[in-house]
């Protein structure tokens, strides 16, 4: 049975919809058409919107509001050209409408235009009252430009406008970060905070930017606030409790995350410091418990697989590290962090075979830090195999053409090799970048660097050079 239109009290969402499901056709105020059609879009239900819109400008052809929402529409699925002549059919009728201005400031956006929204953003602030949305969207449009002093200026607007708006508060913020300016915002957090004393959001903000200019007294007081403004604020205990772990204040540490799980279900990131903490203060077995729960709790993470693994490291445990960290290359077959840890785990282990293909796959999955160049072809050349050295060292120098340890290195290889003239070359490019070194790997690598020839090159190379 269709629903009277008529009855007292019933709601335009709810007649619409039963009229969808009916012949009968009930008629709207335009304003309840905008209603359903807010309602249907805030709700991604875009089909129903536009079925809204077409049913609403059939009763109400002439309703800019109702033509506003169709452009809106258009806009959203892409048909821009459409959406451009509709609105400039709209501003031929009313130049007054900043909503006409809005719409087209989306479309510039939408086409990376940012300049042009921003300008056509500039006129709808001039038409209207209602300035806080138009600041936030020019902020945004700032932002896209990485102009971040212009967009935190609209976006300080926005919060002068209404201090409850979190979203650009947290913008405010975002753009003193990038400036590199934590003192510009702990000067405006603490301005704010004159006047919204118990905002949770801003004691938290500024917690973190105490914390991160190493302020920690400071910031502990800012967490406190932003817990007593909200008992149940878990960001504000969890900030807590890593400024407590700078500060070797392992036990209060532990009681602030606690908080965090006793608040909300168990994360793997709580157990993770927790753990860290147990151990800082000699809690082993603890320690371990909660870093089993970690990778219990998330298995992705790898932070708690190398944390348990080099738990067991630091034990010399080194069966069981290698245990850990092959589960979690079971489960993560190509992270490169997972790589190199199970390769230095087999060079303690003496196990170089394993080793040489871990530090393979390191360097295949991403890895190209020195260090693990440098500690492959170390593995390679234990195992006697000189020639793969050589070719790990002239990749390794591909990335660091100034490092003078790879050059001593790669002279001894090709010394070895009796490619004389590629180990002078290298000698004297090692030699060049750093002398000091030659000490150190004459140590090494003593029955090359005694040898009459390479005696004889460093000798002329240093009198060269002097």
């Amino acid at each position: 049975m269709a629903l009277d239109p008529n009855e007292e009290g019933s709601e335009p969402i709810a007649k619409f919809e039963s009229m969808l499901k009916t012949d009968d056709v009930y008629f709207f105020d335009a304003e309840d058409f905008e209603d359903i059609i807010h309602h249907y879009l805030n709700n991604g239900k875009v089909s129903l919107a536009k079925k809204a819109i077409k049913i609403g400008l059939e009763q109400h052809p002439e309703t800019t509001p109702l033509k506003l929402l169709e452009i809106e529409v258009l806009v959203f699925e892409n048909k821009l050209d459409l959406a451009i002549s509709q609105l400039d059919y709209l501003e031929s009728l009313d130049q007054k409408n900043e909503e006409i201005y809005i719409q087209r400031a989306n479309i510039w956006s939408k086409q990376d235009k940012h300049l042009k929204a921003i300008t056509c953003l500039e006129k709808a602030l001039l038409l209207t009252e209602d300035t806080l949305d138009i600041y936030a969207l020019l902020g945004m449009e700032y932002l896209f430009l990485e102009n971040f002093e212009k967009a935190k200026h609209n976006f300080i607007k926005c919060v002068e406008e209404d201090p409850q708006d979190y979203a650009s508060l947290y913008n405010i913020i975002y753009c003193f970060e990038y400036l590199e300016d934590p003192d510009g915002a702990i000067s405006y957090l603490n301005d704010y905070l004159e006047n919204e004393p118990y905002c949770e959001v801003a004691w938290h903000q500024l917690g973190k930017q105490y914390k991160s200019t190493g302020l920690y007294k400071e910031a502990l007081t800012a967490f406190d606030f932003a817990i007593i403004s909200d008992e149940s604020f878990i960001g504000a205990y969890f900030e807590k409790a890593m400024v407590l772990e700078k500060l070797k204040r392992y036990n209060e540490a532990i009681e602030n995350y606690e908080t965090t799980i006793d608040l909300e279900d168990p994360t793997a990131h709580a157990y993770l410091r927790i753990g860290r903490c147990h151990e800082k203060i000699g809690n082993s077995d603890l320690a371990q418990q909660y870093y089993y729960k970690t990778v219990h709790e998330d298995p992705l993470l790898d932070k708690g697989w190398l944390a348990i693994t080099n738990f067991y490291i630091r034990e010399k445990n080194f069966d069981k590290a290698l245990y850990y960290i092959n589960k979690a290359l079971h489960i993560d077959t190509e992270n490169e962090a997972y790589w190199k840890k199970c390769a230095q785990i087999n060079v303690s282990l003496g196990q170089l075979d394993e080793a040489d293909f871990a530090y393979k796959q390191a360097v295949e999955f991403g890895d190209y830090d020195l260090n693990t160049w440098e500690s492959w072809a170390l593995v390679v050349m234990e195992n006697k195999e000189f020639e793969a050295a050589n070719q790990i060292l002239l990749q390794a120098i591909g990335f660091f053409p100034e490092v003078a340890s790879l050059r001593y290195r790669l002279a001894f290889i090709f010394g070895l090799s009796q490619d004389i003239e590629q180990s002078k070359y290298h000698l004297s490019e090692a030699l060049r970048l750093d002398y000091s070194l030659l000490e150190h790997f004459k140590s090494q690598y003593p029955g090359f660097f005694n040898s009459t020839w390479v005696s004889n090159f460093i000798s002329t190379s240093s009198k060269a050079s002097s």
